[in-house]
């Protein structure tokens, strides 16, 4: 891929190209949902400039370059027949979040209580992109409900926010750090 001129002018009367070539609104669901990943994208990259943890920086990286694989997949919509395979998120790409979670959830301490953003500051920036990730889930799933799509992007996604929980929790001291609800508090 070669990208010469950054502007086109394309998109100045408030419509966008997909990936096969055809226009959308801006606000169209689809164009929603894969702005939406890119967001999340955006905000994990920010939270890896606190990240001290080598291994969680490079599963944070990992997971910054299959967001492009979602939004290629959300960009294409289902074309039955099509001449070139597409680009899809599999199956695979779910169990590996998946098996990334059990592997930092084994040593967490145990949740008692619902858990407050924040923290040291890469566990706020994740819990920020937790929260965002959590958004382009909602959008992904709109989308799906009126248009087919590709059921492991929705897995993907989902997963995905269960991590960067699990991961803030991590750069938390385990969870020893954690800023724990206190229901009623301030009653």
């Amino acid at each position: 891929m070669k990208l010469d001129k950054i502007y086109t002018k394309t998109g100045d009367e408030g419509k966008t190209s997909l990936g096969d070539g055809s226009r959308l609104p801006k606000f169209h669901p689809r164009v929603t949902a894969y702005g939406g990943i890119d967001e999340a994208n955006s905000v994990i990259g920010v939270a890896l400039l606190h990240v001290p943890n080598s291994d969680v920086h490079q599963l944070l990286r990992h997971i910054q370059n299959d967001l492009f694989d979602v939004g290629a997949d959300l960009c294409q919509p289902e074309r039955p027949g099509a001449e070139k395979p597409l680009l899809r998120i599999t199956e695979e790409q779910v169990a590996w979040l998946e098996k990334s979670i059990d592997r930092f959830n084994a040593d967490l301490e145990p949740l008692n209580s619902f858990v407050l953003p924040g923290g040291s500051p890469a566990s706020a920036y994740l819990h920020l992109a937790r929260t965002v990730t959590r958004r382009a889930e909602r959008d992904v799933a709109r989308l799906f409900a009126d248009e087919p799509g590709n059921s492991a992007v929705l897995r993907y996604v989902n997963r995905l926010s269960d991590l960067l929980f699990v991961l803030a929790r991590f750069l938390n001291d385990k969870g020893r750090e954690d800023v724990r609800w206190q229901p009623g508090l301030h009653r």
